[in-house]
């Protein structure tokens, strides 16, 4: 049942570093949203599967993924119907294809968009997008 006076998605967001929500005796100290549930200090792949179980989120965050282990955990996500916005390095697509995890997130064309940002004086600033184009199977500079 949908109360009054809240909009949005249940997120889920697992900062195993405790990067994205600085979380401090359990209160994020960086707004991640209200209806955001956070597990922190847990490797990503047990955490995503864990908020899956018993958060039931629309949407799971993470950053540096590229292990195995966290692609497959993506991977469950997706079958569970839910979405996801994680980070990963590389300057390009050829980048994130060299990463034998991330290649299997390309290839089957499970990422609807790849974003990379700048670096230098505009760091965090969106460069350019690639959206995924299903029919071609390949990403497509966005314009």
């Amino acid at each position: 049942m949908e109360q009054i006076g809240f909009h949005g998605l249940d997120v889920g967001v697992v900062d195993e570093r405790g990067e994205i929500a600085a979380m401090y005796q359990g209160v994020p100290q960086n707004d991640v949203g209200l209806r955001t549930d956070v597990l922190d200090n847990i490797p990503k792949a047990l955490g995503m599967k864990m908020l899956i179980r018993s958060m039931a989120p629309k949407v799971i965050a993470a950053d540096e993924i590229g292990s195995r282990e966290d692609v497959e955990a993506i991977c469950y996500a997706f079958c569970c119907g839910v979405k996801g916005i994680f980070t990963a390095h590389g300057e390009n697509i050829e980048d994130i294809k060299k990463n034998p995890a991330m290649q299997l997130l390309v290839e089957q064309g499970m990422l609807e968009r790849i974003i990379f940002l700048k670096s230098g004086k505009d760091k965090g600033e969106v460069d350019r997008v690639y959206e995924l184009q299903p029919m071609q199977k390949q990403y497509i500079l966005a314009s």
